[in-house]
C-alpha cells in the first residue's frame, strides 16, 4: 500500500490514505481478446523498423534500443534539460509533510491540466482544515507519487462525497490580440505519406 499524503496547515499536520480514481471503477468496461486458431489468447508484439527484432508486451518498460540497435537498460537512462544539462530527480512526496498553500482561488484549479484524481481517506485530520475544505476552500501543495523528474501540483478539495486530491500541471494560456489573423504553419510532407489524388 502507498504511503499517505501528509499536509501541514498552520503547523498542524493531516494525513490521508489515497486511492486513484480510475475510469474503470466508475464505468463498465469491455475487453476484446484476440484468439488464435486453437482458441488461445494472443499476446501483443511489435516489430522494429529494421525487421530484425520483435518486442513483446512489457519489454519497453525494462529499457530501450538505440538507433544503432544497442540495448539500453532503463537504469542507465537519465533526464536531460533543454540546455543539455542532466535533470535532477525529485523524490516522492508521499509520507513527507507538504506545506499547504491557500486557501487559493478556484480559478487556479481551472488552469490545471489534470493527470489524475485521488480519493483521500482521512487518517488523522486537523479539524480546522476539514472545516475549511467543507466550506468550499481549496489548498495547493506539491505532489510526486514516485521519484520522478517532474513534481506535479495537487489541489486539496472536498464535497459531500469526501476529500480529493486533483493532480496535474498548471497551464499558462497563450492569449492572442483581437483581430489577429491566425496563420497555420505548413505541414512537412514525408515520403511515406499517401497521395490520394493519384488514386
Amino acid at each position: 500500500m502507498a504511503k499517505p499524503i501528509i499536509v501541514s496547515l498552520s503547523g498542524k499536520e493531516s494525513s490521508f490514505a489515497l486511492a486513484k480514481v480510475e475510469r474503470s471503477k466508475l464505468y463498465p468496461t469491455r475487453k476484446r481478446v484476440p484468439l488464435d486458431g486453437n482458441g488461445v489468447p494472443c499476446s501483443r508484439a511489435a516489430m522494429m523498423s529494421d525487421g530484425n527484432i520483435v518486442l513483446r508486451s512489457g519489454m519497453t518498460a525494462q529499457g530501450y534500443f538505440t538507433a544503432a540497435g544497442r540495448w539500453v537498460a532503463k537504469e542507465e537512462l537519465v533526464g536531460i534539460n533543454p540546455d543539455g544539462s542532466v535533470a535532477e530527480l525529485k523524490p516522492s512526496t508521499l509520507g513527507v509533510a507538504q506545506v499547504l498553500e491557500g486557501p487559493v482561488p478556484a480559478r487556479d484549479l481551472l488552469d490545471l491540466k489534470v493527470d489524475g484524481v485521488y480519493v483521500l481517506e482521512p487518517e488523522s485530520v486537523d479539524a480546522a482544515l476539514l472545516a475549511s475544505l467543507q466550506q468550499g476552500n481549496l489548498y495547493r501543495f506539491p505532489f510526486n507519487y514516485g521519484t520522478d523528474y517532474n513534481c506535479e501540483t495537487a489541489y486539496l478539495v472536498a464535497n459531500e462525497d469526501g476529500v480529493f486530491a486533483v493532480v496535474g500541471n498548471p497551464v499558462v494560456p497563450a492569449w492572442v490580440e483581437e483581430a489577429t489573423v491566425y496563420v497555420a504553419e505548413p505541414e512537412e510532407e514525408t515520403a511515406g505519406d499517401l497521395d490520394f489524388e493519384m488514386m
